[in-house]
């Protein structure tokens, strides 16, 4: 079985401009098993403030957590709105983008990474101890 998992998505970013009518975005869900921990939404060029596209990388778990409560902390946040919506809120530097995923979409590219690796498989594979041993020499 492949432990990696791409999938489309349409989200709607919610703007102040247009009355509050959301914009549809293309974004690509995507998750590697290699990292295990981590999944990315990809935002085409056309959508970005940039002239390439936009990846954002965090836990998968904030996705999993953020679908029942609000979850998140830092750049990333996350929470149901209803039971048919999620919010995911992205702020950078440059700004903050809000953006209105359908949650069956998101749940379903979950249940997709879980069974390419299991919540419970994928800490096994992180050796905590040489990880920040290794950053604590790279710092000096």
């Amino acid at each position: 079985m492949s432990t990696t998992v791409e999938e489309s998505v349409l989200a709607r970013l919610v703007t102040d401009a247009s009355h509050g009518v959301p914009v549809p975005v293309p974004v690509t869900l995507s998750y590697d098993g290699s990292d295990p921990l981590a999944v990315r939404m990809v935002f085409p060029p056309e959508v970005s403030l940039h002239d390439g596209g936009v990846t954002w990388v965090f836990a998968r778990n904030l996705i999993d957590r953020g679908l029942r409560a609000p979850a998140g902390a830092g750049d990333v946040h996350v929470w149901p709105l209803g039971r048919a919506q999620t919010m995911v809120e992205l702020r950078s530097p440059d700004g903050l983008a809000l953006l209105e995923f359908g949650t069956a979409a998101l749940r379903r590219f979950l249940f997709h990474t879980y069974a390419a690796v299991s919540a419970e498989v994928e800490n096994q594979d992180l050796d905590m101890d040489s990880a920040l041993a290794e950053l604590l020499r790279e710092s000096r």
